[in-house]
């Protein structure tokens, strides 16, 4: 069976306009998952996807798709027999607003540490906003994490002093923006937010651990991401090392020497870019400055 004749098989017998999500949880409770041949870590998105760009590009599809957000699936061939303007709220958004965090904004700081380090090899720093004058330079104004990458991890001392001699940058500079979750309630705030103070780095992310996955929002998030070439990091507090890059950030060569001038106001910000120096010029990078590591089992620990 494939997603698309999952999705139609589950419309057909529920007779009712559904949530990509709704249909999965009711494939699913029907055992109809077992009989995909799929391996991957997300079924339910890659069921949602297709039936979107089924609905909306393919116009010989079977289904079609409200206008009503979140969106919801039909059968076209049942349209007639079906409420399509059905305003009740889906089960999956149910349960998404009745879940609680049992975490704080700040906690997630060690997982971004930890993927930073095993899966960019970057060096972080948490930026202490409390520390920064807001009134004289507004409401966002620093970044929560910041990073470097050295090269001279990979490359051999002679590539290295080479690269230097001719004025190749040595590393590449990391912003993160850190949030519990992403949703359309927050999207705009804290994409614009991140874009504020972050367009100085090389790359720059939007962090969450809770990320939704509504077809409208993906889309979105996605055309904001392009537009402004910022990347998106879930992360997965159950299993760090599935932490992942949803949307890559758009590499940009130069840095904006002007926002790192007045970011320098921050003694953490200062601080960081003092060790950066410190570690190029003596080729030798010291741990200790930077945000300390945790080991996989302690934060598996909560």
């Amino acid at each position: 069976m494939t997603f698309l004749e999952l999705a139609e098989r589950t419309l057909k017998e529920e007779n009712k306009p559904l949530t990509s999500i709704e249909i999965w949880n009711i494939a699913t409770k029907k055992g109809y998952d077992k009989q995909l041949n799929s391996q991957g870590k997300t079924p339910w998105a890659t069921l949602g996807a297709q039936i979107y760009v089924s609905a909306k590009d393919d116009l010989k599809s079977v289904f079609g798709k409200t206008d009503s957000r979140p969106k919801k699936f039909y059968l076209k061939s049942m349209a007639s027999q079906i409420n399509l303007e059905d305003n009740s709220i889906p089960e999956d958004i149910v349960q998404t607003k009745e879940k609680k965090f049992d975490y704080l904004e700040k906690d997630l700081h060690k997982y971004l540490t930890y993927f930073a380090y095993y899966h960019l090899k970057c060096y972080t720093k948490t930026i202490k906003h409390n520390i920064s004058n807001k009134k004289e330079f507004g409401e966002w104004v620093h970044p929560d994490m910041v990073g470097c990458y050295f090269r001279m991890d990979d490359w051999k001392k002679e590539v290295y002093d080479f690269s230097s001699s001719i004025g190749v940058r040595g590393t590449v500079m990391y912003s993160f923006e850190i949030k519990r979750e992403l949703s359309f309630s927050n999207l705009r705030e804290s994409f614009f937010q991140c874009v504020s103070n972050s367009s100085w780095a090389n790359e720059s992310y939007l962090v969450a651990a809770r990320i939704s996955e509504n077809e409208d929002f993906s889309d979105e998030l996605s055309r904001l991401s392009t537009s402004f070439g910022i990347g998106v990091i879930e992360l997965n507090i159950e299993d760090p090392d599935s932490s992942e890059i949803l949307i890559p950030a758009k590499h940009k060569k130069d840095l904006d020497f002007e926002t790192i001038n007045k970011l320098a106001m921050n003694s953490d910000f200062k601080e960081f870019l003092e060790t950066v120096k410190i570690d190029m010029t003596s080729k030798k990078i010291h741990k200790k400055e930077y945000d300390f590591i945790e080991s996989l089992e302690k934060l598996k620990i909560k």
